[in-house]
């Protein structure tokens, strides 16, 4: 808590390294990994990035990923460092091991920062490149044992997204339904492929098990790795064209897939909200959409406008501290008091650890009562209770 105001972190990030899932992968999978040997890396912080995973321990480095060399107005790749981390934005470093092996750093971290729980978006071992889902559910298995473990000591305060794979929507529903009573589990992480739409029918086993579950869907997107954001090959290898718009694209897309197929209609349980990718955008992509669906249709057969749905209660998204107050109380004044949820990015570059809560609160054109909604109410009802 902080100033009296209970706090929700609804993105932060946990990358467990390799050391740290290793204690939890089946026989089956440890018959694989020797094929994965040459992708293995020793951990490296890129830039500004925060040591907040364990020094010395392993990561998988896949191929396809976005270089981003060049600078905007030379001709190729810049002989000059680009910063690939991100520009480090607090004072402190997080604890080392926050974001792999330790939760009690975890939790110190958020006991300086004043937060009650965090929402912690997942990732483990991914080789999209390699199609092989025997691989990607071996790594999926691995994941929610150690996510089990992670989160045991603080299980009212450490929440995750379980990661699935749209390209295995029966095994995936099957997980979902395995770990709905876990203590940690508030929502499922799609790992969407460029091939495959999120409003794909063959997808419905992944919803169906998310609405007798009642977790919610989350959209994340990826700025350089595969499934890259709509538009990536358009970007002219630059990170600063990559990172304003890679996260903004993705969620567009996919408010406009999810609900234009009729998917919050149909599922009546079913939440779906957009993290890290902004707020400001919002009014102007509703009203679009809306414009659209009657413009040119390709939709499903909506009861209600697209507007409608995103302030109907079932739709959510989280805000980022560079919008400012002014931003973020446009949409709140366009969409309602409902949508938006606090976020720190933490322990990325970019949040301002640890005074995220603290410059949050210092937006003044936020009165008490809305900050409190941002802050707690609204992520209460996107997650559930704590």
């Amino acid at each position: 808590m902080r100033n009296g105001f209970k706090v929700w972190d609804t993105d932060t990030h946990l990358r467990p390294t390799l050391e740290a899932l290793e204690p939890y992968y089946d026989p089956k999978l440890r018959q694989r990994l020797p094929e994965l040997e040459h992708y293995k890396r020793v951990y490296q912080p890129k830039g500004d990035e925060r040591v907040t995973r364990t020094p010395g321990n392993h990561e998988y480095v896949w191929p396809g990923r976005v270089a981003n060399k060049r600078v905007l107005g030379e001709a190729g790749p810049s002989d000059k460092p680009v910063r690939s981390g991100g520009k480090f934005a607090g004072t402190l470093q997080p604890r080392m091991g926050a974001e792999d092996t330790s939760a009690d750093a975890r939790i110190a971290d958020m006991d300086d920062e004043g937060v009650d729980v965090q929402v912690m978006v997942t990732s483990f071992p991914h080789p999209v490149f390699l199609n092989d889902p025997e691989l990607d559910l071996g790594f999926m298995r691995a994941f929610t044992r150690y996510a089990d473990d992670f989160c045991a000591k603080y299980p009212h305060r450490l929440k995750a997204l379980l990661p699935v794979l749209d390209y295995a929507p029966e095994e995936s529903a099957a997980k979902i339904r395995r770990c709905a009573r876990s203590s940690w589990l508030v929502g499922i992480l799609p790992f969407e492929s460029n091939d495959l739409p999120l409003d794909h029918p063959s997808l419905s086993p992944i919803w169906e098990a998310v609405d007798e579950a009642g977790l919610a869907v989350i959209h994340h997107s990826r700025a350089y790795t595969p499934p890259y954001f709509p538009g990536y090959r358009d970007l002219w290898d630059n990170i600063f064209l990559g990172r304003a718009s890679s996260h903004p694209w993705g969620a567009m897309r996919s408010i406009g897939a999810f609900i234009g197929a009729g998917l919050l209609e149909k599922y009546r349980q079913l939440r779906f909200g957009i993290l890290e990718s902004g707020c400001g955008w919002l009014p102007f992509w509703a009203r679009r959409l809306d414009d659209q669906v009657e413009y040119v249709g390709a939709t499903a057969e909506l009861r209600s406008k697209i507007s409608e749905q995103m302030a109907g209660g079932r739709f959510f998204a989280s805000l980022e501290m560079a919008e400012g107050g002014d931003m973020i109380k446009m949409v709140t004044d366009f969409l309602g008091t409902d949508v938006l949820m606090y976020a720190s990015d933490y322990p990325h570059p970019e949040c301002r650890f640890p005074s995220s809560v603290d410059y949050f609160l210092g937006f003044d054109e936020l009165d008490g009562g809305l900050k409190r909604k941002l802050l707690w109410d609204n992520a209460v009802r996107f997650y559930g209770e704590p």
